[in-house]
């Protein structure tokens, strides 16, 4: 996409450049070329100039449509910071139900957190939270990118047990559930770089 929008903005340039040249100038080299050729009226070249006019403006608008669209496909860094940011700020303290057993929920909470902290200007998708290798059931550290971003963060998340315990969903039968789904609170913080 960046090769697009490069090859636009140089069109715009060489476009306007060509309807900067003067009549006479065009006149000398069309006479060097083909000298027995019919002198070309001035109308001609005004109509010339704002055809190149015209497409130096169609070029310099295709190439800022690029740059909005490349903006709105990949995260820069400021992005990416204050998206981070404010997940940690909205993980922190947060209680919720244990689905996965695994980690995989918090990890989807952590990408999922990102992506609604970044703000209108941001991409909707592109992030990814890396869980370290030495991550426990209570203590876990994920790396966090997105797509076109450098920076890199890295979150680490306490998971305590619930006092208020956990959730039993009633029975098949109407009455008490044999199953309760754990209730846990997290601690997040965050730092520059990889885990």
């Amino acid at each position: 996409m960046t090769a697009m929008t490069t090859i636009c903005f140089a069109l715009a340039v060489v476009m306007t450049a060509a309807g900067s040249v003067r009549a006479d100038r065009v006149r000398a080299w069309r006479h060097d070329f083909n000298p027995s050729a019919d002198e070309l009226p001035s109308s001609t070249f005004v109509a010339g100039r704002a055809v190149f006019f015209v497409l130096a403006g169609i070029m310099a608008f295709q190439g800022f449509q690029l740059l909005a669209v490349s903006d709105d496909v990949s995260w820069s860094d400021s992005e990416l910071t204050k998206a981070v940011q404010g997940a940690t700020t909205a993980l922190d303290a947060r209680s919720y139900f244990e689905i996965d057993s695994v980690g995989n929920d918090i990890k989807s909470m952590i990408e999922d957190e990102v992506v609604q902290h970044g703000g209108g200007d941001a991409p909707q998708s592109g992030v990814d939270a890396f869980p370290a290798d030495t991550n426990t059931a209570k203590d876990a550290d994920y790396t966090i990118k997105a797509d076109g971003a450098k920076a890199a963060f890295c979150m680490h998340v306490k998971r305590t047990e619930s006092k208020d315990g956990g959730y039993t969903p009633p029975g098949v039968a109407g009455g008490e559930g044999t199953v309760t789904i754990p209730e846990y609170e997290l601690a997040a913080t965050v730092d520059e770089g990889e885990c």
